[in-house]
């Protein structure tokens, strides 16, 4: 080390003056070049220290050394040490273990301390610290530990804030528990530096209500506490709560500013984020490359780069270097915005390419299609670098994921392989993904099975992969073969059941989330089981698990909302879902599609048509699906001008290109309506190849219409396409036998057989006192089937009365499964209660004829969900109005 100019020792005192004033002269020469690192003046005191005769003087001893180590002149500390300090004390052994540690040389700072004949509270803070410091958090805790064995030093509050930030470096809650109950126990909590460590660490732990608690309590709160509650608001309860306290805060550094900034982008409100750095630039607090960061990482995620290049601008004017994280926020910018010609020019500029703005621009060209150019940037990136980059070989594997690109995708693990980097868990992730994506489960699985490690990401895969292939069975064996499992996981398994049918078992496995201490369902834990309530028309069920999101304030998150909305729609609560709906403040395209995609289920075309025009009034913008909604909901309530109208400005209004599911609708309306050849001629001028739900479509509105020889040809392309659904079948051989042609129809029966095609069961479904109860044609599994039959039985001849004359059919369509269901309705639910009853077909006219004649004679309301739409059966009327 350089040594700063230092004058010459000062001149021998005064015979007069006293001892402990020339001992006091000397310590402050020495410890003002230990300050200065001057290292030339601490030796020339070294050497009149000798002159005079005070070189063996303990206190100047320690203080010399302590200048010595200032300096970073090891060597002489060491020397003086071993050969001029004859009787080191603890004080003495102390300030060379603390010299140890912040010069870095921690082994030799251990094998001190581990020959100290003795030591007190500073000697252990001082190992413990520099373990701490060298990022060896396990070590200082060991160190505590041991510390709190040994006895001969009580902790004091450096002892525990070092051990509290250990603790928190690591997110060990049980040990984070336990050392709340040792500073209790020695009564420090009071001390403002323990306060704020604790508050501290329980954030990083993820124990933020606890972190309140403890906050709450602080008489002072400093500004780093008050910004590690910053950090736990925004976390855990939202960034709306983190804003209250930053509001809150008397005073706030740039530290609080850019969290701010980074939680509002991080959450998606970036527009508020870029407000926040601008008014943090009007109060005069200096943006740094935190702040840049932030900023410009939610400028990526703005339509417009007009504020990007702004704040490229200050970066250049404010900042006298470019950072890598400013730099590669730069890249994701202009990468983000397709501008891949600034995207390359700042990566040019940048004299040290560090591997985050390579994998910036590699994952830039992917996320809008260029895989060439990523794959050529892969190569320059191994060619400049001669090493290759965990992260970038991820997010390289990953673009073969979305490609379905297996062969590049096994050159790049074979490249794993040779290169090492296949122990890098991200690198391992990736593989499974990919493998698991195109189909090769065997393959995802023998490199999840030889990982080293693992962590919550690769079993989570493997569930995934196992559960979209349709093993439910052998994604729950890697649930179950987990040790520890966060609310990631949980959300994995209950979407496997929910997704694969398995409702009731995905609802059962939410009590057993919640019995979980460390596990708090989220957003997507509750999305998917309003998913499953909604899928099994379980109402009560329902109601509960909103009150739950009430309780955890979760209710106000706007894709619960929407799920709720789909939620109540789907089970025949139209007016709850609306009231939800106008409750949102918050609306987004999906909470829009939700109501009008439930107004439309239930038969009530004006009503969608109302709600889409006013998503118009309000600037939303409509997208695929919303013209999805809005033709179903013309098409169920028989608006066919209205529908034409939607059809016509999807196009010319929103440049939105009509697919299969808009056809389908539009013929679907038009044949309703009794206009099959232009619902023909729309099938013909279709630009891509008509499906089979557009001739299904067809096929049903000849049934209506009686147009038979229109029917036979929808049939025609239907059997062509050789789809494996029986409706179609079933459907023209009802034709033909109503046309009495009943070797025809025999004929299409047969084909059915060859073609191992088998008609699909009905099912019907309602929810009584929290359980599912399951009812199929002539099922005799019910245990109360004796029963139901006669109530049925007694149903069939009350509605006699009013005229119905049972037609001439199989007994299976007597004892149709919704006829069965409502007769278990009527007995089961009290005379206030709406009858909800889900079915997995379309209703057929007779069980609509009868279910409208005991709606009449029973006085009861019945709502039922086909696999159409919805029908409200009350005082002998359905709200499809015959027409469905």
């Amino acid at each position: 080390m350089v040594a700063t100019p230092w004058p010459p020792p000062p001149p021998p005192p005064p015979a007069a003056a006293s001892h402990m004033a020339v001992t006091q002269a000397f310590a402050d020469a020495l410890r003002s070049c230990g300050a200065r690192g001057a290292l030339s003046g601490a030796r020339a005191l070294h050497g009149r220290l000798v002159a005079v005769g005070l070189a063996s003087a303990v206190f100047l001893q320690n203080t010399l050394l302590h200048a010595y180590l200032s300096c970073g002149a090891l060597p002489d500390a060491r020397r003086l040490l071993q050969a001029d300090i004859a009787h080191p004390n603890v004080i003495t052994h102390n300030v060379m273990l603390n010299g140890y540690a912040k010069l870095g040389c921690l082994s030799d700072a251990v094998e001190l301390f581990d020959r100290m004949p003795a030591r007190d509270v500073a000697s252990w803070n001082t190992l413990m610290s520099g373990y701490f410091q060298s990022r060896q958090q396990l070590a200082a805790l060991e160190t505590f530990v041991s510390m709190h064995r040994s006895g001969d030093s009580s902790p004091n509050a450096f002892t525990f804030s070092c051990a509290m930030k250990s603790c928190g470096a690591i997110g060990w809650h049980g040990l984070a528990l336990q050392l709340l109950g040792m500073v209790q126990k020695f009564d420090s909590q009071d001390d403002s530096e323990v306060a704020t460590s604790l508050v501290d660490m329980f954030v990083r732990c993820g124990d933020v209500d606890l972190a309140a608690r403890l906050f709450v309590r602080v008489e002072n709160p400093t500004i780093f506490c008050r910004n590690s509650m910053l950090v736990g608001y925004a976390k855990t309860y939202g960034v709306d709560c983190a804003l209250e306290l930053f509001d809150s805060m008397p005073e706030r550094d740039v530290v609080s500013w850019n969290m701010m900034v980074s939680a509002l982008s991080q959450s998606g409100r970036v527009r508020e984020a870029l407000d926040m750095a601008v008014e943090m630039y009007s109060k005069g607090v200096r943006l740094d490359s935190t702040t840049y960061t932030s900023s410009l990482t939610a400028c990526a995620r703005l339509p417009s780069l007009g504020w990007g290049k702004q704040l490229h601008a200050q970066v250049i004017r404010n900042l006298p270097r470019i950072d890598s994280y400013v730099a590669s926020a730069l890249v994701e910018l202009y990468a983000k915005g397709s501008c891949f010609k600034e995207a390359k020019g700042v990566f040019n500029s940048l004299r040290d390419r560090n591997n985050v703005a390579w994998t910036v621009l590699i994952s830039g060209f992917l996320q809008h299609g260029c895989f060439t150019e990523s794959v050529e940037l892969f190569n320059q990136m191994r060619a400049e670098l001669m090493t290759l980059d965990q992260f970038a070989l991820a997010t390289l594997i990953s673009g073969c994921c979305s490609r379905m690109d297996l062969c590049l995708g096994r050159q790049l693990h074979s490249l794993c392989l040779r290169s090492g980097q296949i122990q890098a868990v991200v690198v391992s992730n990736s593989l499974i993904s990919m493998y698991a994506k195109c189909g090769n489960l065997q393959s995802a699985e023998s490199i999840f099975r030889v990982m080293s490690e693992r962590d919550i990401v690769s079993w989570t895969s493997m569930i995934t992969a196992y559960s979209q292939a349709g093993n439910i069975m052998k994604a729950r064996e890697f649930f179950d073969g987990m040790s520890t499992k966060n609310v990631i996981t949980w959300n994995a398994m209950l979407g496997a059941y929910i997704q694969h049918g398995a409702e009731e078992d995905g609802l059962n496995m939410y009590s057993t989330m919640l019995s979980e201490k460390d596990v708090r369902p989220d957003w997507v834990t509750y999305v998917t089981l309003f998913k499953g309530c909604a899928d099994l028309g379980a109402n009560k069920l329902g109601d509960q698990i909103i009150g739950d999101t009430v309780k955890v304030g979760l209710i106000l998150d706007t894709s619960v909302a929407n799920a709720v909305i789909t939620m109540y729609s789907k089970c025949g609560r139209i007016l709850e879902a609306r009231k939800v709906f106008d409750f949102l403040n918050a609306k987004d395209i999906v909470s829009w599609n939700a109501m009008i995609t439930g107004y439309s289920q239930h038969g009530m075309g004006k009503q969608a048509i109302e709600i889409f025009d006013d998503m118009l009034k309000r600037g939303a913008k409509p997208d695929y699906i919303s013209y999805v909604a809005v033709l179903s909901g013309c098409s169920h309530s028989g608006l066919v001008q209205e529908g034409k109208s939607y059809f016509d400005m999807m196009k010319k209004v929103h440049n939105i290109s009509p697919g299969l599911e808009h056809f389908s609708c539009m013929v679907d309306l038009l044949g309703r309506a009794g206009h099959l050849t232009e619902a023909k001629d729309l099938i013909d001028k279709m630009p891509m190849k008509p499906t089979a739900e557009v001739w299904g479509a067809l096929l049903s509105a000849c049934k209506i219409h009686g147009n038979n020889e229109l029917a036979e040809l929808a049939a025609k392309q239907l059997f062509e396409l050789d789809s494996p659904d029986s409706g179609s079948y079933m459907l023209m051989a009802k034709i033909y036998a109503d046309a009495g042609k009943s070797d025809d129809s025999a004929q299409v029966r047969k084909l059915m057989r060859d073609k191992g095609i088998k008609k699909n069961p009905g099912y019907s479904w309602m929810e009584v006192d929290n359980k599912v109860h399951v009812f199929k044609a002539d099922d005799v599994s019910h245990p109360q089937v004796i029963a139901i039959r006669n109530k049925l039985n007694e149903l069939m001849e009350k509605i006699a009365a009013l005229g119905y004359v049972r037609t001439e059919s199989p007994r299976s369509e007597i004892h149709h499964s919704e006829k069965l269901a409502v007769a278990f309705g009527l007995m089961s639910l009290p005379d206030w209660m709406p009858i909800h009853i889900m079915k997995n077909l379309r209703i057929c006219n007779d069980c609509h004829t009868v279910i409208k004649l005991i709606s009449s004679v029973t006085g009861r309301e019945f709502v039922i969900r086909d696999a159409v739409r919805f029908h409200h059966f009350k005082g002998g009327s359905c709200s499809c109005g015959d027409y469905w």
